[in-house]
């Protein structure tokens, strides 16, 4: 019997659907399409159609030894089909345009709405004949029973029938409760969870039209009328309920139970309603298991980087062990990603959050989640930085060897450890625009410790780089910055008693006052070596490297076709030399006798008068 048993669950594949063809925004259209598209594929491969051409051939009726896991889908899909054309219908009876025809579009979604729950209520006792003939479990029957009960309240809320709609809803937010209390893995219980928050604002609804006290106590009220009514509702619900809770023991026996750990921040849990959450979040806790068994927590980027300094082994400052972060990282992304989305598909269909009063909503989960990921992969950035530093270590004592020996140092390193500490200063600036941080003042003081101290670290590695290629004023000029940073970390850290991130577990970034001390060493240190080797070189002239002025080779070409005037160059560099006086020598003056006789100029002579300009010259008043 166990060979014919059916694994059909009703709300797990309903949700699933939902969230993939269009429910997910509210769009019923294409989730009424998508469900008139998978009844015709179910129909076809279970021989189900009705014959082809004009015949008409009546099907055989189902009997308890011959149904099959698709015959309950194939009426799982019809019930959701009307549902979703009811609903579908109802909204374009709400729209302007159509109100010359609301009446008959509201009429057209009742029979609908009606013949879905007929569909749900044939589906419910097919399944509860499984049930007695032991080829379905209790938990599927719950399933279906909870399906139809939300399905029947909501079409007798939409009838206005708030008194029995409530008491359906009630008797079904029970079951979810069960449900959810009982569940043998995260995923069940999230999906539990999930359609006891939908139904939740529903029950608040009928309870405050029927004239409730306390109608925004959902809980309170489904408690009291599911202990009335759930024995007239459910058939056999307390025997059902018995049977569940026993089957959840012994399946909880078993190796397959998957429970997601409780998720803690400030003391709180972080609730994860969502079944496509619960999926990722597993993966990131297995990737957290094995990093744990694997090697210690490599946050103590501080203490390597001081080990390596000095030429110590870190032990576990390898490259493998990097790798070991790429499939938390991995599972990280897609559980933001999936956060991301749920946002996003909230802010759309314009609906407020469904979780429970008082409780956190996915904002809150979404926020935790990318605090996570940038604490990980600021844990893997400084281990990689750590490496870096170990394998290199013979050669790599910054500034402490004689020039010789710190010539031999890898061109590479520095501007490799520099853009490393240029992604954990991003990550830490973005950790410090989330919400969750920005709440939080002494956990938003540890961020902004560590930000500046990462800096100081980035200015003091980015100094060698420099130093390599003989810019010795930057160099300095980087050291005094790194130690700005270092005062400011020490005035950061003095205004809270305990860090919350050094208490943390894990402590993804731990920074205590010797890490301080040995980086504020490291500094002094490496100004005063530079400064040495500055003077070494040139005697701490700024300009030693003009002094041989080289001209470009542009001045080479342009001068075969342009005239250059250097004394005006010179003049506007602001190098005019200063001028030479030169002694005037005396002239000897020259005697009358000796000077040149030269011609007299010719007086101007008038033009010769005559001919017809002279006879009319007088008329115009010139001769």
């Amino acid at each position: 019997m166990s060979e014919n048993k059916l694994s059909f669950r009703a709300l797990q594949l309903a949700n699933e659907q939902r969230n993939a063809y269009g429910l997910r925004y509210n769009d019923f259209t294409r989730y009424r399409k998508h469900c008139a598209n998978r009844t015709h594929r179910l129909r076809s491969t279970l021989k189900t159609t009705h014959g082809k051409g004009r015949e008409f051939k009546k099907l055989p009726p189902l009997s308890t030894e011959n149904i099959k896991d698709g015959h309950l889908e194939l009426l799982l899909f019809e019930s959701e089909r009307a549902w979703a054309y009811s609903q579908d219908l109802a909204t374009q009876s709400l729209q302007p345009a159509n109100e010359a025809q609301a009446g008959t579009l509201r009429h057209s979604a009742t029979g609908r709405f009606r013949r879905a729950v007929h569909w749900s209520t044939q589906l419910l006792s097919h399944c509860q004949a499984l049930y007695a003939s032991s080829r379905l479990s209790a938990e599927g029957l719950m399933q279906v029973t909870i399906y139809t009960l939300i399905l029947n309240g909501r079409f007798l809320r939409y009838r206005d029938n708030f008194e029995d709609a409530l008491i359906q809803l009630s008797v079904a937010r029970h079951l979810l409760d069960e449900l959810a209390d009982r569940a043998v893995t995260s995923r069940n219980q999230a999906l539990a969870t999930v359609f006891a928050d939908e139904i939740g604002p529903e029950i608040r609804y009928c309870a405050h039209e029927l004239g409730k006290e306390k109608a925004y106590d959902v809980d309170a009220i489904a408690a009291e009328l599911s202990e009335k009514h759930r024995g007239e509702i459910v058939e056999g619900c307390d025997a059902l309920i018995q049977k569940f809770r026993l089957e959840g023991e012994v399946a909880g026996k078993g190796e397959g139970r998957k429970k997601l750990g409780t998720l803690m921040w400030e003391g709180q849990p972080v609730p994860v309603r969502n079944p496509e959450l619960v999926d990722v979040l597993l993966r990131v806790q297995e990737a957290e298991a094995k990093i744990a068994q694997s090697r210690e927590p490599a946050g103590a980027e501080s203490a390597s980087d001081k080990g390596a300094r000095k030429g110590k082994s870190s032990g576990h400052g390898s490259k493998k062990g990097v790798a070991a972060y790429d499939a938390i990282l991995l599972a990280l992304s897609d559980a933001e990603e999936v956060a991301r989305k749920l946002i996003e598909a909230q802010q759309s269909s314009g609906s407020s959050s469904s979780s429970v009063a008082g409780t956190r909503d996915v904002h809150f989960v979404h926020a935790y989640i990318v605090y996570q990921l940038l604490s990980r992969r600021i844990q893997r950035d400084l281990l990689l930085v750590s490496a870096l530093l170990t394998s290199h270590r013979p050669q790599a004592t910054h500034l402490k060897s004689a020039k010789p020996k710190k010539e031999q140092v890898d061109a590479r390193l520095y501007p490799a450890v520099v853009k490393l500490l240029d992604t954990v200063i991003q990550s830490l600036a973005q950790m410090r625009n989330l919400s969750i941080v920005d709440e939080s003042p002494d956990l938003a003081s540890a961020v902004e410790a560590r930000l500046t101290f990462t800096k100081a670290k980035r200015c003091s590695y980015l100094a060698q780089c420099y130093v390599i290629t003989k810019k010795y004023a930057e160099a300095l000029s980087l050291i005094q910055h790194a130690a700005i940073y270092l005062r400011e970390t020490r005035s950061t850290l003095s205004l809270f008693s305990e860090d919350p991130i050094s208490s943390a577990t894990p402590a993804y970034y731990p920074l205590t006052p010797s890490d301080l001390d040995s980086l504020e060493s490291t500094i002094s240190h490496d100004g005063l070596t530079i400064k040495n080797e500055w003077f070494t070189y040139n005697g701490g002239s700024i300009d030693a490297d003009n002094k041989t002025h080289k001209k470009p080779l542009f001045f080479d070409i342009a001068l075969n076709y342009v005239q250059l005037d250097m004394d005006r160059l010179q003049e506007r560099a602001g190098k005019t030399p200063t001028p030479v006086p030169v002694p005037v020598q005396a002239v000897p003056a020259k005697s009358r006798l000796e000077e040149v006789a030269r011609p007299e100029t010719p007086e101007p002579q008038a033009p010769a008068s005559g001919g017809l300009s002279s006879l009319l010259g007088g008329w115009w008043g010139r001769r």
